[in-house]
């Protein structure tokens, strides 16, 4: 289900390993406000399809995602602040989306009202606004909304 791991530019793309889990929980505590703990990467691991990019042996970024009944989901994405609008979220996005794009029709994620960036790369890709999830991320200051998002990879939406 993972495909080959790919070699882009410089960096790879491979399956996570518990291995791997100090580093993305790292990741996860830099970019998140309330971010997973190590115990939901390594159950991610078991029942999940889970990658990271990485820089020679270094960890930069990692995805978490699911697939069902021909619609995949996101459930989990990041990259390291220090190699954030680089271009290393769009090329882990693109390869996500090859990957699944052999057992689904439809990509589905959320993303905080916040995170502009994110919001315009997904955009970029062909991701649409389907709804809002009121109060669906904790903050440290409170609760914020999601934005649903999805692609439809047979016919481009």
């Amino acid at each position: 289900m993972l495909g080959k791991p790919t070699l882009t530019g410089l960096a790879n793309i491979r399956a996570m390993t518990n291995n791997d889990v100090p580093s993305v929980s790292a990741i996860e505590l830099q970019v998140t406000p309330h971010p997973w703990r190590a115990n939901q990467f390594i159950d991610s691991v078991l029942k999940h399809q889970c990658i990271v990019l990485t820089l020679e042996t270094e960890v930069i970024g990692y995805a978490i995602y699911t697939i069902v009944a021909g619609e995949a989901e996101i459930l989990n994405i990041a990259i390291h602040q220090a190699y954030q609008g680089k271009g290393f979220g769009r090329q882990l996005l693109d390869y996500l989306m090859d990957v699944v794009s052999e057992n689904a029709e439809r990509f589905y994620l959320e993303v905080r009202v916040s995170n502009e960036a994110a919001i315009h790369l997904y955009q970029e890709v062909g991701f649409v606004e389907i709804c809002l999830r009121r109060n669906y991320y904790k903050t440290s200051a409170g609760l914020e909304d999601a934005i649903v998002m999805a692609k439809d990879l047979q016919f481009g939406l």
